[in-house]
Order: structure tokens, then C-alpha cells, then sequence
């Protein structure tokens, strides 16, 4: 009877795919949900890409992560520190007014300065010197000194009316009061942990979407995500458990698209206080020395973690070891650099010659429903850890608390990751490596507090670099001490899938980003 029940179900879901016309609304199933819908507040995957719904920015990015034009047709190097932008004409906000240069001087004084953000976009306004008006349809971006990467900080920072944005706090963008832009799509609602409501803007200047209707449910849970879509509650999800893959793949109503992206995810730590909160000895007493200051201690925890096998058996295949902050492909990025192998024995001579051969204690915090198997590769790099002698307790939350709690500095280790939004490595290495420095932007994801200053100033030539080549070349010599200091230390980046229903296409994306405007039907 029992068989017969699940064939009569799995006969009727079939029936509901196949009797599905498409109509003027699409729904998507995310794993996570924005911390707001203010598109400065909090530079985070899920906030940037929805805010790409509404909003555009001056320089637009491809599924690859190239640079192409968005509301900025063309982009000129005056001087090594001067950029031209040359905006797009007829461009109208939602309310019908013009988009202009002053919006776009507005957005560049307003991003990196909203209050209480977590992670500010003055990692990327901090370059800038002036924002010069020249005409409406013309901005000059100038810096102190010379910069090479303009046109891909330009491509992470969205922009927003000036009218409707001055004095709008973040609770009016999130409240949809201040929510006018210039995207494919209006904003319509957010209720909070339930949906947000997304109408199609009729007058984009750009390729018009799809759908009159969008509405997207954040489903944390990977098994509900998935029976969502199989239910026809939605149309697409992100990033379904990798065990669910072999039966999607089977399925004939369904549909996958994957890509390796360039999510880093990777161990961040206390490397500054000289008591941390979650590191004691083996009787359980807070210790009054860090371990995590020794490299040599650091340098162990690398070669007690299995790569390969945390990629081939937990992640299914879903994962691609890295010994770096970008894949070993992208420009400026090492392209020889490989992950450090797993060596056990190697890593206890490690600690023991730093005076730690009889092990410590340590608690690793980690998400449970931010990163594909967060919960269970927290676990893993635990046993891994405490194999070497560093007996490690686990403890995950939401991604709520634990950004809230990772950004305060409560935690001693933690498992997170990382995606650039420029798509090359300046933006981890000043976000992640780089010393804290609330004025300038510097550090603003640095949860550790980790600080190298001939780091740091390498970084800052990097970034001063009269050519591009040069900032290459300085870029690799800044993501090699970094990793020789293990400031982090890197596990693998992410293969990320979208499934979706029979007669739906959606390009994966490098950036992870689930862009409704791209969901089309397939011809």
C-alpha cells in the first residue's frame, strides 16, 4: 500500500510539471535571506545580488564576472588617478525622474558611510578622493594616487536616487519607502523571513525581464528547498545539498545549472588578542596566551585538514581544494599556488616544537544554513583539528547571530566564506588580510584582527600600480605572504547549483548570485 501511495504521489507531481503553463510569475527558493534591503548597509552576497534587482551600478558584470557597461557606457583613464565616466542618456528612476551624475556623486558619499554596517562598501569609496560633476552625463572619479582598478570597484557599488536617498535611513529601504531605482524590476515587499515581491519595470533601459512577477521565499533548509521545487511551491532554487543532485539529475522535470564559483570558504581566527574567548587548556581553564599568534601553530591547523577529502566526501564533488583567497585562473591571482596537503604527523611536530605538543582547547563557531554543508564541514575541520591535538568543540547558529556575532569579535575560530564582488583578489585581500581600519574601509571583514604591515603596505603599492601588469604582479606578491603567514587559511571554493523546472533556464554564475532579472523561459 505504501508503494502504491508513493507512486500515486510521484504520478501526480509528474501531472502538476507537465500541466504547468507558464505565467507571468516565477518564484525562486534562496538559502539565504537578505540582513536588509538598503543596498549599502551590508556587503554580503545575499543583499548585493537582490539589490541588482532594483538597482544598477555604473560598471555591470557578466555571469564570468567581466566588466561590461551598465549605466556607465564607456569608462576612460584621464591620468593614473583620474577615471572619466561617461552615463548612459534617458535613464529614468522609478518615479520617472532622470538619473544623472549627481546621483551618482550621492551614491559615492552615501556607501561607505551607512550606520552600524557590518561590513562597509568604504572598502571600495575609501580610494576615492573626489567625485567630480562635470555634466550630467559625465563623472570624474579621482584618487591620491594612482589606481588601476576603477572600472572593477565601480562594478560592486550600487546606485541610488539622490532624491529619495537623502536622509533615507535603512530602515526606509527596507520599509520600500527609498526602494526607487533604476533596475528591471520595482520593489514592491519585504516581510521578513517570509518573501520578498518584485514587479517588472516596464520602462528598463536595459533587456526587459521576463516575468510581470517575482517573488522569492528564502527556504534555509536544504531539504525543504528541494521539496519546494519539486512540489511546484517554486519554480528555481540555489545551491540544493549535494546528495540531492543524483535524484534532480534523474528527474525529467527538472533542470541543473552549476558553475565553480569563486566562493572561498575558510578558516578565520583570533590572531590578536593574547586572551581569546574560546581557547583554554586541556582542563578547560581560559588560557592567558594565544596560540594562534605563532604561525607555526597556525601553519599546523592547515596540514591537519584534509582538503580532498572534505571536498570529495562531504561536499560530494562540490568543491575544488584552494591554497589561495581566488581561484589559481583569475588575473592577478597565483596561478602555481597550490593548498597545503594533508600532512598529520607533520602538523604535530609543528606544535610541539611550538610548545603546544600536549594540544589545547578550542570551540570553532560556524552558520548552519549560509554555505553548502556548513553545519557538517564545521564539523569535519573539528575532528581534523582535534586528530592533531587541538581538541576542538563545534558550535553553529543562523547566519543571523553568527555574522552578527563574527563581525563583533566573539569567536576565537570560526568557519566562513567569501566571494569577491570585483571578482579579482584586491577585494579579499584589503577585506579579509588586511590590518582593521574603521576609517578607511581596510579590514572590514578581517574577523580575526589579524595585521601584517608589510602586507598591508604591499597591498596599498598594489593598488597604486601605474599599470595593470604591475598590479598583477604586486597582487601575487601580497596574496604569497599572506598565505606563508596564514592571515587565513583557505579550504576550497564552492561549485554552486541551481535547479530549476522543465522550460526555465538560468546561466550559473561565478559571483553565486541568484539574478532574478536573468531567469528566462527557454524558447
Amino acid at each position: 500500500m505504501k508503494k502504491l501511495v508513493g507512486l500515486l504521489a510521484t504520478a501526480a507531481a509528474a501531472a502538476a510539471f507537465a500541466a504547468t503553463a507558464w505565467s507571468a510569475e516565477v518564484k525562486v527558493g534562496l538559502s539565504s535571506e537578505p540582513t536588509a534591503m538598503d543596498p549599502h548597509y551590508h556587503n554580503i552576497g545575499p543583499n548585493n545580488m537582490l539589490s541588482t534587482a532594483v538597482f544598477d551600478r555604473l560598471v555591470a558584470q557578466d555571469e564570468k564576472q567581466n566588466k561590461k557597461p551598465g549605466l556607465a557606457e564607456s569608462w576612460t583613464q584621464l591620468a593614473p588617478n583620474v577615471w572619466e565616466f561617461k552615463l548612459r542618456k534617458g535613464v529614468k528612476w522609478h518615479d520617472g525622474s532622470p538619473f544623472t551624475a549627481a546621483d551618482v556623486k550621492f551614491t559615492m558619499e552615501r556607501a561607505g558611510n551607512v550606520p552600524n554596517s557590518p561590513s562597509s562598501f568604504k572598502l571600495f569609496t575609501g580610494v576615492l578622493s573626489e567625485v567630480e560633476v562635470v555634466d550630467d552625463h559625465t563623472v570624474r572619479m579621482k584618487t591620491k594616487d594612482a589606481f588601476p582598478l576603477m572600472p572593477d570597484y565601480m562594478s560592486v557599488i550600487i546606485i541610488v536616487s539622490k532624491k529619495h536617498g537623502e536622509g533615507a535611513t535603512t530602515n526606509d529601504y527596507n520599509s520600500g519607502k527609498a526602494m526607487i531605482g533604476t533596475g528591471p524590476f520595482k520593489f514592491v515587499e519585504w516581510v521578513k523571513g517570509d518573501r520578498m515581491v518584485y514587479t517588472k519595470n516596464p520602462d528598463y533601459w536595459g533587456p526587459k525581464p521576463e516575468w510581470d512577477k517575482v517573488t522569492v521565499k528564502p527556504v534555509a533548509d536544504n531539504a525543504a528547498r528541494v521539496a519546494a521545487l519539486l512540489a511546484g511551491d517554486v519554480d528555481l532554487i540555489d545551491f540544493p545539498s549535494p546528495s540531492d543532485i543524483p535524484n534532480l539529475k534523474k528527474n525529467a522535470n527538472i533542470s541543473l545549472a552549476q558553475v565553480q564559483s569563486n566562493r572561498l570558504i575558510y578558516l578565520h581566527y583570533d590572531t590578536n588578542r593574547d586572551k581569546s574567548p574560546f581557547i583554554f587548556d586541556k582542563s578547560g581553564k581560559q588560557l592567558e596566551k594565544n596560540p594562534l599568534k605563532d604561525v607555526n601553530v597556525r601553519k599546523a591547523m592547515s596540514l591537519s585538514i584534509n582538503r580532498k577529502a572534505i571536498a570529495e566526501r562531504i561536499m560530494e564533488g562540490l568543491a575544488v581544494p584552494s591554497g589561495q583567497l581566488m581561484p589559481p585562473e583569475v588575473l592577478g591571482a597565483v596561478p602555481d599556488l597550490k593548498p597545503d596537503p594533508f600532512d598529520l604527523n607533520r602538523a604535530k611536530k609543528l606544535l610541539k616544537d611550538a610548545g603546544w605538543g600536549d594540544g589545547f582547547k578550542i570551540t570553532i563557531h560556524g552558520p548552519n544554513n549560509r554555505y553548502i554543508n556548513d553545519e557538517k564541514v564545521t564539523q569535519a575541520v573539528a575532528q581534523m583539528l582535534t586528530r592533531a591535538g587541538i581538541q576542538t568543540d563545534v558550535v553553529t547558529m543562523p547566519s543571523g547571530p553568527f555574522f552578527s556575532k563574527g563581525s563583533a569579535l566573539e569567536f576565537s575560530l570560526l568557519l566562513v566564506g567569501w566571494s569577491s564582488g570585483t571578482g579579482e583578489p584586491s577585494d579579499p585581500l584589503r577585506a579579509l588580510v588586511s590590518t582593521y581600519n574603521k576609517e578607511t574601509g581596510l579590514g572590514a571583514t578581517n574577523r580575526g584582527r589579524y595585521s601584517n604591515p608589510a602586507l598591508d603596505k604591499t597591498i596599498a603599492d598594489s593598488l597604486k600600480a601605474p599599470s595593470r601588469e604591475e598590479w598583477v604582479r604586486l597582487s601575487q606578491e601580497a596574496t604569497k605572504v599572506a598565505m606563508a603567514d596564514y592571515g587565513i587559511i583557505p579550504l576550497y571554493f564552492q561549485v554552486n547549483v541551481w535547479a530549476m523546472r522543465k522550460g526555465l533556464d538560468y546561466v550559473a554564475r561565478a559571483d553565486e548570485y541568484t539574478q532574478i532579472q536573468d531567469i528566462r523561459s527557454k524558447k
